[in-house]
């Protein structure tokens, strides 16, 4: 018996079904939309979020630390 062929994942620009594996544009369905996603990565709308943004938000109380000078008086 053989097993059943997984399906295709949809592409992740347009929602298509995506090419074969063995694609180059894989897991895109075109290489337009391979370069639409690249396009996003290089204009900042994506992006991966570091240590400061998960754990981080700016409070009053930092930034009137950040404001202070050594040897400044407040």
């Amino acid at each position: 018996m053989s097993t059943p062929a997984k399906p295709m994942p949809p592409c992740p620009v347009c929602k298509k079904t995506a090419m074969t594996r063995e694609s180059a544009v894989f897991p895109f369905c075109s290489k337009r939309c391979a370069m639409v996603d690249l396009s996003h990565w290089l204009d900042g709308s994506y992006r991966v979020p570091g240590l400061s943004d998960m754990f981080h938000s700016p409070t009053q109380e930092t930034s009137d630390f950040a404001a202070k000078l050594p040897g400044e008086e407040v």
